[in-house]
């Protein structure tokens, strides 16, 4: 892929964020158990990106929105920032793990029919590649594995607009009924 390439790549970025930002509220909070109750996963994701759900306060925390979804999969984008630096001067490996936390966990929950819901029991990250705010922006793209009764796995990579990878991870969760669904 040529620079060209990747600098239309970049716009879009922009745009499509920009798009979903002034859609979405933009007062971080959390959903009410009735806002969600009747939902499968998926469709309280797409809620949330429609903005009839709030964004998480951590998402404004760490500079990070959510730009699409679909079953078995959930797309967030973030901007690395020198307030994300580690005292090494680059971007700290906790900002590089929420945003593939984050990609991942939502990838499942979109799988989860109504009544359902999990929680994570394992987590791993793989670095491959410093960060720093000279990478403008950066996707973390969360896709399920597999998802059952009892039991979800995904794996999520993160990527530059150019295609290089930052970091990559996996994660199981335990799948289980919701207490007064």
């Amino acid at each position: 892929m040529d620079t060209t390439s990747h600098e239309q790549i970049l716009q879009q970025w922009i745009e499509e964020e920009a798009g979903l930002r002034t859609r979405m509220q933009t007062e971080p909070g959390f959903a009410r158990p009735d806002q969600v109750r009747g939902r499968t996963g998926l469709q309280t994701m797409q809620a949330l990106l429609d903005g009839d759900l709030p964004p998480p306060p951590i998402a404004l925390t760490m500079d990070f929105t959510l730009v699409s979804v679909a079953f078995g999969e959930a797309v967030f984008q973030g901007r690395p920032m020198r307030k994300h630096y580690n005292p090494l001067g680059g971007v700290h490996g906790g900002w590089f793990a929420t945003l593939l936390d984050s990609a991942l966990g939502c990838a499942v929950h979109t799988t989860m029919p109504i009544g359902r819901a999990y929680t994570t029991l394992e987590f791993k990250v793989n670095l491959v590649r410093a960060l720093s705010d000279k990478v403008p922006l950066v996707r973390a793209i969360g896709r399920v594995v597999h998802s059952g009764r009892q039991v979800a796995t995904a794996e999520a990579s993160l990527v530059g607009h150019d295609g290089k990878l930052y970091a990559h991870a996996s994660t199981t969760c335990l799948v289980f009924e919701m207490p007064n669904a």
